[in-house]
């Protein structure tokens, strides 16, 4: 399997069937299309397999690498590979992306071939940004994103998926221009180098290295998103439809906390301990005061998107902790929320498909008429706000215990986020699913069918077998992370 260029497989097959579909597509072929997008969501999922049963969990360089001359004249490269940190973003990725083609069967009924496709090829740059070596590679992966996230919000998504459509790629265009400046001043400073690699041995003065973490930290920061430049999210998952609100909280906002790891640590190390309060002060901004914010929500969706905001802060604080505990448990909490955020979304959507309104004082008694449904969105709920046994618990544990390590009072802080979690998380299942039906529409609603059922039930056993043996996702991690700590460790200052 060594010799299968399996990355290559990974990022083009997707986009092949997205390019495929584009071309086939009409809407009178609506059916096939569906089919053909599933068949390549899954066949792209196939391929990410090999990558997790080959990979040598001892080895903490790049694996799988492939490497070809691109813009030759420039020294830059189609250049691959991936580590322990990057290992388990490829096929949660794919793995979504399967879930996203089933959540629009039957929902998606205009426009269907250019739905399916733009998720595809979606899928194929996300893949690609989590693989890319070559900074000019990541750059062109990571904006390329921007275009189908742009289409799904905007033609599939509510009244004000316009406004949402494009305050979505401007932040995160904006963000983004100040990195690709970066990249240039590093191609210089290593001698005519895009290498990713290669960068993290360029000695660099501290100035530099402050000016680089800015430049870095604003294309990052925009993505994940970080307080305070966060405001684009909650109007792009109130506007976006179930699918792009999935991929969107289950994956994009991973690239931008990817980014922090594959190149602000490594690459400016002595300018990421300089600046690490400001960045752990941010954190825990986003993981109160945003909780707070998410607890006056009257939206569903808008609560569980600010409920991301607020999460993600963990994955931050974890990471300028600078300790193996704190970076594990940051990653570890990016993937269990990959899972978590998008049930969470897609347990909304079957909601909505079926009222067409999303405020929380509508519903109420939910469980009368839709038990199924009910027991795999309380299970959602619980994850959410972090209880033991599932993935939503692990992660936000290991960063509080490396927060205590380092400051008492900073793990408290940080440990409020679970009693906030669980308060706006059991408020909205108690006013939503517990209780009196509230009316007669919630009284006419009818239980999840076997499409509905095989997507959360899915995502239900994801979540449980992460919570209970997150060993399997964290020793592939553990040699890549310590490697990584030893780069954050050593001063580049020239």
């Amino acid at each position: 399997m060594q010799s299968l260029p399996l990355l290559s497989l990974s990022i083009w097959t997707p986009i092949a069937f997205g390019i495929l579909i584009l071309l086939l597509g009409r809407e009178t072929n609506a059916p096939a299309m569906r089919w053909l997008a599933l068949v390549g969501a899954l066949l792209s999922l196939l391929v990410t397999i090999p990558l997790v049963t080959g990979f040598n969990m001892a080895d903490a360089g790049m694996q799988f690498v492939e490497r070809a001359p691109w813009i030759e004249p420039f020294n830059i490269h189609y250049h691959l590979g991936i580590d322990g940190i990057s290992l388990w973003f490829i096929p949660l990725t794919a793995f979504i992306t399967v879930i996203t083609v089933i959540a629009g069967w039957e929902v998606i009924t205009e426009r269907v071939p250019l739905y399916m496709a733009s998720f595809l090829i979606l899928s194929g740059l996300m893949v690609g940004v989590f693989c890319a070596l070559d900074g000019i590679l990541f750059y062109v992966f990571f904006e390329a994103t921007l275009i189908p996230m742009y289409l799904i919000i905007g033609i599939w998504g509510g009244p004000r998926r316009v406004y949402a459509a494009f305050k979505f790629f401007l932040y995160t265009l904006l963000g983004s221009l100040l990195m690709l400046v970066a990249l240039i001043y590093l191609y210089f400073q290593s001698g005519g180098s895009f290498n990713i690699l290669d960068w993290y041995t360029v000695p660099l003065s501290r100035m530099a290295q402050i000016l680089l973490f800015v430049a870095f930290f604003f294309a990052f920061a925009v993505k994940i998103p970080m307080w305070p430049v966060h405001t684009w999210l909650p109007d792009a998952h109130v506007e976006a439809p179930t699918g792009g609100s999935i991929v969107l909280a289950a994956i994009m906002l991973k690239l931008g906390a990817y980014g922090f790891v594959r190149f602000v640590l490594p690459i400016v190390p002595d300018a990421s301990h300089e600046l690490a309060p400001v960045v752990i002060a941010l954190s825990i901004i986003a993981v109160i005061y945003i909780g707070l914010v998410a607890m006056v929500q009257t939206d569903m969706k808008k609560l569980v998107a600010y409920s991301s905001i607020a999460h993600m802060g963990f994955v931050t604080l974890g990471f300028f902790l600078f300790s193996d505990l704190g970076v594990q448990g940051g990653l570890v909490q990016m993937i269990s929320h990959g899972f978590v955020s998008g049930a969470m979304f897609m347990s909304i959507g079957v909601l909505y498909d079926r009222m067409h309104t999303r405020q929380i004082a509508d519903y109420g008694g939910v469980t009368g008429p839709m038990p199924r449904f009910a027991a795999f969105a309380v299970l959602f709920g619980m994850a959410n706000a972090g209880l033991p046994g599932t993935s939503g618990f692990v992660g936000e544990w290991m960063v509080i215990l490396a927060a205590v390590k380092s400051s008492f009072w900073l793990g408290l802080l940080a440990a409020t986020t679970l009693i906030l979690a669980a308060g706006y998380t059991l408020w909205m299942v108690k006013r939503v699913f517990f209780g009196p039906v509230a009316n007669d529409h919630v009284a006419a609603l009818k239980d999840i069918g076997a499409r509905e059922f095989l997507i959360l039930g899915v995502l239900a056993a994801a979540v449980l077998w992460f919570g209970l043996y997150p060993k399997f996702f964290t020793d592939p991690m553990q040699a890549s992370v310590t490697q990584l700590l030893q780069h954050v460790a050593a001063s580049k200052l020239q």
